[in-house]
């Protein structure tokens, strides 16, 4: 696999014939394939066996994995927030040079940043009764801490499909199966997470706001259905991630505390800046205690500058209307796309968040991102978000402006229906 000699897809034999062929017993051969999928070389397809991953589970040089945007090129693929959106720092770092930065006597969740924190999930609804709280270096770091404190190697986790291609990656790397939950507008289905718990998943992700990367939410008809799916497997760890926090104009319906293992992830890298790296933890004692008790042998704590910055952020009116004046303009780039997609035949879908997928239930992934390469924008591919779900594409619109709606969406139907594109980037 790693000379190539078996590429990426490929379906390895059956335990039983490698066996026979190798002269060696079935168990040698299923515990050598175990070991591979704990290392995220290869991955379990139900019926269809075993085969290579697509995307190689851990890379020492993240950012050789993203996809290259060509001098001229639009970039529509990062997923990251549009930096003219971002609030300035200056003020907020003033505040927290002139604090006291602690020492390791002081170190861990800064009080009066969970007291923040306690209060906006209770105004969005969230039962925090019996919760405690954590922060973690950003929302995968958190998700990272909470499958460990509960899961092993080997145990299944409901995802959603398509889903974050960052958390597919994890997964892998701690040697954990996904098992994919469809995803329609308004979240994951009930009869997917349904048939994943009645296969054994021990756990669940579930983004309850901007789904990347087809921008459901979670309604409030979805989550009381997905509540009475979870009221029958009280034992399983439900993990929600609220990336896009106040980002989002959609209201927030969660589903905490469905079952005795819990937690709501809510990162501040999509109002504030991505290398904000704090995402504040709500969850079961239980659970939250382990991720404490896990941190405080590992790095410690996140940093308490970095906190009280965060701190200053969220307490700042001025900030919050910027987050405000952000969030509206997401939504009539993304709503305005959508709609210029819709009305061109292209069946576009973006709820909420900073991405559109378009489906391309009979088109070719590769050849469609070519053609908008082409065509001067960069997107992309639905492979690096999926698992069983059919093909697409994925158009992020923090570098998109109102005025270049109608180009892109010529290009994009250009290159659906499988027309040479027009530059227009």
């Amino acid at each position: 696999m790693r000379s190539d000699a078996l590429p990426t897809g490929s379906g390895l034999p059956p335990v039983r014939a490698l066996a026979a062929d190798l002269g060696v017993s079935p168990a040698t051969v299923a515990a050598a394939y175990r070991s591979l999928r704990q290392r995220g070389i290869v991955e379990t397809a139900g019926r269809n066996g075993t085969r290579v991953r697509p995307r190689p589970a851990v890379s020492g040089e993240r950012a050789s994995r993203r996809i290259a945007v060509p001098p001229g090129v639009l970039d529509l693929v990062s997923g990251e927030p549009d930096p003219r959106l971002r609030p300035p720092l200056a003020a907020a770092l003033a505040a927290v040079a002139a604090a006291d930065a602690g020492g390791y006597a002081t170190g861990g969740p800064l009080p009066e940043l969970i007291d923040v924190a306690r209060a906006a999930f209770a105004a969005d609804g969230i039962d925090l009764d019996g919760a405690a709280f954590a922060v973690t270096g950003g929302a995968l770091d958190g998700i990272e801490r909470v499958l460990g404190a509960h899961l092993r190697p080997g145990d299944r986790v409901a995802v959603e499909d398509p889903g974050w291609a960052n958390l597919l990656d994890l997964l892998a790397a701690l040697g954990l199966r996904p098992h994919p939950v469809p995803v329609d507008r308004d979240g994951p289905t009930a009869a997917g997470l349904r048939t994943a718990l009645a296969e054994g998943a021990r756990a669940a992700v579930v983004t309850t706001r901007a789904h990347n990367p087809t921008g459901a939410t979670v309604s409030a008809e979805r989550a009381a259905v997905l509540r009475a799916v979870l009221t029958e497997h009280r034992d399983v760890l439900v993990i929600e991630d609220d990336h896009a926090a106040q980002l989002s104009a959609q209201p927030l319906h969660a589903l905490a505390g469905a079952t005795m293992s819990w937690a709501f992830i809510r990162s501040t890298s999509k109002p504030f800046g991505p290398d904000l790296r704090v995402a504040l933890v709500a969850g079961d004692a239980t659970t939250i205690s382990r991720v404490r008790g896990r941190q405080s042998v590992g790095t410690g704590w996140v940093s308490t500058v970095l906190q009280r910055l965060v701190l200053a952020l969220m307490t700042d009116p001025a900030v919050a209307m910027l987050v405000d004046d952000a969030r509206d303009s997401y939504e009539q780039r993304r709503d305005a796309l959508v709609a210029a997609l819709v009305a061109r035949g292209v069946p576009a879908v973006g709820r909420s968040g900073i991405n559109v997928w378009v489906p391309l239930p009979d088109g070719d992934e590769t050849a469609t991102v070519a053609r908008l390469r082409d065509a001067g924008y960069a997107v992309a591919p639905g492979a690096l978000h999926r698992l069983a779900s059919p093909p697409g594409v994925r158009i992020t619109i923090s570098h998109l402006d109102l005025d270049g709606v109608d180009a892109l969406a010529d290009a994009v139907a250009d290159a659906v229906a499988g027309r040479p594109g027009r530059p227009g980037a």
